[in-house]
């Protein structure tokens, strides 16, 4: 008998035990609940890198420039430094294979790595190649892949040096890390603008960006009518400059013959607005961006007005473009005047004076950042 009460108080005390669990996990449950959380779309891309490495302070005397710029910049014995930049693509996010051919997105996959080394007035070396694939890819597939990777490589002479390959769930994934070297005090970077400077682009802007409403035009034709046969000779070059870009390698050659060493650069990739903006927000200053100073292609142009688009908007906010965006001093100016290959398109103002484009019509406009935002999922 004594047993048995004994037993049943032990009963008791581990159901008291557990109910008091029970009550502080559901507590604790309905505390996070009830927690505001932020969405990372609210963010951004370049909000939530400062957001997440705020906290990241540089100990290394080697590493001269980290988290912030095109690339990161580590200091050697030599008369070299060492330029870093890595960039991550995922299938149905950054491309769509429903109308990007694997060696194409190979090769574009090179570029946009390389591009990152170019704006930092650096030369590109070597890369390294790593991928997440699954099992709907056939090793044919994958060999094509890589056979735009290898046509960049040998176009750019880099070497590919290593990487990984593992397993995906879901698509296609590809990273790619570029390497490179500049020598000792000739990096040049996003936070090194000065005021009265001139605002300089290479090439014209916006046809990558067209080039991909083009593309999304004739799937969503197809999906509707799989016997249609699309016709793009019309639009060659904005899908050559969204499919097939190219790494502007030869800006960096052209200012150096013409001994003139920006004081900042960066690639545009997300627009040019928001790449005016990195440039303004880092180096402290303002700037005065003029309409119609923006180089736009004939192609462009007229294929705005098929699609009842804003050039200026498509040039602004288009992204994919992979030209150079820099500042020079005043006194380079006789250098690059006449050059075809740049075009001056503003100049560097006081930081109180803000960000402005200046329209035909010669109103001021505040410039924001409008370029896609890869976060975002409610964004196509």
């Amino acid at each position: 008998m004594f047993k048995c009460q004994q037993m049943l108080l032990l009963a008791f005390f581990f159901i008291t035990i557990l109910h008091l669990f029970l009550r502080i996990i559901t507590n604790v449950m309905l505390e996070n609940k009830n927690e505001s959380k932020t969405n990372i779309s609210d963010l951004g891309e370049f909000g939530l890198i400062d957001h997440l490495t705020k906290n990241f302070k540089i100990n290394q005397k080697s590493t001269v420039k980290g988290i912030g710029d095109d690339a990161a910049v580590l200091s050697t014995d030599s008369s070299k430094e060492i330029v870093v930049t890595t960039d991550l693509l995922v299938e149905g996010v950054h491309f769509d294979l429903s109308y990007m051919p694997l060696k194409h997105l190979g090769y574009k996959a090179v570029i946009v790595n390389l591009s990152d080394v170019y704006a930092m007035n650096a030369e590109a070396s070597q890369i390294t190649v790593s991928i997440g694939v699954s099992n709907r890819f056939p090793v044919e597939a994958l060999e094509e892949l890589y056979e735009g990777i290898h046509t960049a490589a040998k176009f750019y002479n880099i070497d590919v040096v290593g990487g990984d390959t593992t397993s995906s769930k879901k698509g296609l994934i590809i990273s790619i890390t570029a390497i490179g070297s500049v020598n000792k005090n000739e990096a040049v970077y996003r936070d090194t603008a000065k005021e009265d400077d001139l605002l300089v682009v290479s090439g014209d802007l916006g046809a990558a960006y067209l080039g991909l409403q083009v593309l999304e035009r004739e799937k969503k034709v197809f999906e509707v009518n799989p016997q249609s046969q699309p016709d793009l000779d019309n639009y060659s070059y904005l899908i050559e400059r969204q499919l097939k870009p190219e790494a502007r390698k030869d800006i960096s050659e052209l200012l150096k013959k013409l001994e003139v060493k920006p004081t900042s650069m960066i690639d545009i990739s997300d627009g040019l607005s928001s790449e005016i903006l990195h440039i303004c927000k880092q180096s402290k200053v303002g700037c005065n961006l003029y309409e119609d100073k923006i180089p736009l292609d004939q192609q462009v142009i007229s294929t705005c007005e098929e699609f009842k688009l804003d050039s200026t908007t498509i040039a602004l906010s288009g992204g994919e473009d992979y030209e150079l965006l820099f500042t020079v001093s005043m006194g380079d100016f006789p250098k690059i005047k006449a050059n075809p290959n740049l075009s001056i398109i503003g100049h560097i103002t006081n930081e109180k004076e803000g960000v402005h484009l200046i329209t035909r019509g010669n109103e001021k406009i505040p410039l924001i950042a409008r370029g896609w935002n890869s976060l975002d999922s409610n964004q196509e």
